[in-house]
């Protein structure tokens, strides 16, 4: 990276703001027409947000996780944090419940447990604290990838990416789209292409509409059209996010992206998974294991709220699906790089 300004340049977008009295949440369900705050007063209000889809993406479900707990406090009287806990133990299920497939999500509240149970009188100060950290050291972390997912990218290539995992799934510079903003930065990247990402278009609502905000031109394309973009020889690497990493290195990731792996391997093009260590989860040995959440078949049946699908029609909508870690080239993390992962390599960074 050439300067922090670089940083700077191609970080303006931020989805979680704490005000104080409530957390704001970027509704990144009308974008990109409407650019709106969706305020949040309780802890079932952000449980609420993280449901609908109000905000996502694994790392900044997380933190709006963290910014419940604070909220959910007030509402509480205790004289220490272990009390508090104890009390704010219904809540803290309620906001865990909101999305099972997101490691980071119940990362963020086990943090959160393990810093009330340890607090003192002033455990609503030092919750709040707390919340603050987790988002201040994902933003930390997000650049600390970008550097070095960026390092791995030959100048002049071209990426394909997929779903949104830039400044609206996180703090802010994003996962996999941080390696991106790095690698044009830095001269690296010279094409960008996202897959639009259905049912919820997040690739053609949001990843395309965050790079233009920060002057990167990006090409969608349709979904099925990523094999044939990879035959063409426009890109080389296709850099994906993580919503869980198990301890094998497989990888749950929005759906879609399995198949993304299988076209690159085929082309021989190389594939990079771009995630926080929060999303790394050690306890769950492989992907055969990880609980896939599924939506409302009804997400389907029709694009921006126009139905394009004849009544009577069944549909099975999953969100993510799992990519096994023989299909993978990097893991990159702020902790170092993992390529080729397998249990070997990802216990030598993380440990059991």
């Amino acid at each position: 990276m050439r300067s922090k300004l670089d940083f700077d340049r191609y970080d303006r977008i931020r989805p979680i703001r704490w005000i104080g009295e409530a957390l704001e949440l970027l509704d990144q369900r009308k974008l990109p027409f409407v650019v709106e705050y969706r305020s949040c007063a309780s802890s079932d209000e952000v449980a609420a947000a993280i449901r609908d889809l109000t905000v996502r993406g694994a790392p900044a479900i997380g933190i709006a996780a963290a910014w419940g707990v604070v909220l959910a406090a007030r509402g509480i009287d205790a004289p220490d944090g272990a009390e508090a806990a104890h009390k704010l133990e219904p809540a803290l299920e309620r906001l865990n419940a909101a999305r099972p497939t997101a490691v980071n999500l119940a990362w963020a509240l086990a943090r959160m447990r393990r810093t009330l149970g340890e607090a003192g009188p002033d455990w609503r100060d030092v919750v709040e604290r707390e919340a603050r950290d987790i988002e201040t050291e994902d933003l930390a972390a997000n650049r600390a990838m970008g550097t070095l997912g960026a390092a791995l990218i030959e100048a002049g290539s071209g990426v394909l990416t997929h779903c949104n995992t830039g400044s609206l799934a996180t703090a802010g510079f994003g996962t996999a789209l941080g390696v991106i903003r790095a690698g044009v930065a830095e001269g690296r990247i010279t094409r960008v292409f996202a897959g639009e990402t259905r049912p919820w278009l997040q690739g053609a609502r949001l990843t395309v509409w965050e790079l233009q905000q920060d002057g990167i031109d990006a090409t969608l394309i349709a979904d099925s059209a990523a094999a044939h973009l990879m035959k063409t020889g426009q890109v080389q690497w296709v850099v994906v996010g993580a919503d869980r990493i198990c301890a094998n290195g497989d990888v749950a990731n929005k759906i879609g992206t399995y198949q993304l792996a299988i076209s690159a391997r085929h082309h021989g093009l190389k594939f990079m998974v771009v995630a926080s260590s929060s999303t790394v989860d050690m306890g769950t040995p492989s992907g055969d294991v990880i609980e896939i959440e599924e939506r409302d078949p009804g997400e389907l049946f029709g694009v921006g709220g126009s139905r394009t699908v004849a009544e009577g029609i069944a549909a099975w909508n999953p969100v993510f699906d799992v990519t096994p870690h023989e299909l993978i080239d990097a893991i990159v993390t702020e902790k170092g790089v993992v390529e080729r992962p397998d249990e070997v390599s990802m216990r030598h960074l993380f440990g059991v």
